[in-house]
């Protein structure tokens, strides 16, 4: 008998406690008395910031910038290799990750204090590279709108990552920003599957209304890619060059992939979603990573960590670069960053 299933619209099976906590729970029911939780809702929280940006300097990540709206994220990708960020916190990266979520309302002003700086040098953001800006509380919150507001404002460059048809909304001001050469847009698809999207991705976008985001967003004008992320040996693998077609029919100008990696706890969250979602394919699929992943689990080599390496990888790579070539994908266009002017501050005009 497989474990219980999730609750409606979660990814997570369970709610382990976080890795550095000193005790934990466990939900018990012996017939006449039960710790079991109540009915699971989405709790939404204040998370200040000192910083609007993160930085990072790792060789095979094509930007040293980026920011985050929102910490936790209510798509409830049962993969998301943001979801240990949650134990930090003292939180589970299970449930809590999908249900606990924390918005900073005061980011789009800490950008703008950032980018004010004397010491300020420009190069693109990426927007939603850990939990996604567009994710349902971006409906009623606009956080990331604001920030979009911000860097337009200061003609900056910035790339945003998503799973979202939300995006749409935003099509004026990544219109107006991709005019002038500053932005540029990634849908992420991992399936074409709706049984299995609906399963592992339970409150994002089904795959074919994101493709039809790819298609309003292209026909704005509006530079826009497909990443095929991530990629699942045995379960979604044989799926790469139909994304990549179904992508390129839609309109995108690049593509990009990346392997399924399992850092943390996302290990035991995604072997437990696995056992219970398609168990017959379960140890198929960790046998096959473990291949691509020189043994591992996940494979924390720059270069390697996010395609993998032996024999299932380069087949992979392969097949992704013929495809890409067939399909007449090239590279992303290049974003500007000599319009770069620092934010204007009270109406008062630099003195620098």
């Amino acid at each position: 008998m497989g474990a219980k299933p999730p609750p409606k619209g979660r990814g997570a099976l369970g709610n382990p406690g976080s890795r550095y906590l000193s005790h934990t729970t466990e939900t018990v029911d012996d017939g006449w008395h039960s710790n079991a939780p109540p009915p699971l809702r989405t709790t939404l929280s204040v998370d200040h910031v000192r910083s609007a940006l993160s930085w990072n300097d790792a060789p095979d990540i094509p930007f040293d910038r980026s920011l985050n709206p929102y910490r936790g994220c209510e798509h409830g990708c049962i993969y998301c290799y943001a979801r240990p960020y949650h134990a930090w916190i003292d939180l589970s990266p299970g449930l809590d990750f999908e249900s606990r979520l924390f918005h900073k309302p005061d980011l789009p002003e800490r950008l703008r204090d950032e980018l004010g700086t004397r010491s300020y040098r420009p190069a693109p953001i990426a927007i939603g590279t850990a939990t996604d800006a567009y994710q349902p509380i971006e409906h009623t919150l606009e956080l990331t709108r604001r920030t979009i507001e911000v860097l337009l404002d200061c003609r900056h460059p910035f790339t945003i990552i998503t799973k979202s048809a939300l995006i749409e909304r935003d099509t004026d001001l990544l219109g107006a920003a991709a005019d002038l050469g500053l932005a540029r847009v990634i849908l992420s698809i991992t399936t074409l599957q709706p049984g299995l999207a609906r399963t592992m991705e339970p409150r994002a976008a089904a795959p074919t209304r994101r493709l039809q985001t790819i298609a309003t967003l292209a026909k704005q004008g509006i530079p826009v890619g497909i990443m095929i992320a991530p990629i699942i040996p045995v379960l979604t693998d044989h799926e790469l060059e139909r994304l990549m077609a179904a992508g390129r029919e839609a309109g995108a100008c690049a593509a990009c992939y990346s392997l399924l990696r399992l850092p943390g706890e996302v290990s035991g969250l995604f072997r437990e979603w696995l056992d219970e979602t398609a168990p017959d394919a379960s140890k198929h699929v960790m046998n096959r990573l473990r291949e691509m992943h020189g043994g591992l689990e996940q494979d924390r080599r720059f270069g390697a960590r996010m395609t993998g390496s032996g024999v299932y990888a380069d087949l992979m790579l392969q097949r992704f670069r013929l495809a890409e070539r067939r399909l007449g994908f090239g590279p992303p266009p290049p974003l500007r960053c000599d319009l770069f002017r620092p934010p204007d501050r009270h109406g008062q005009l630099s003195l620098f």
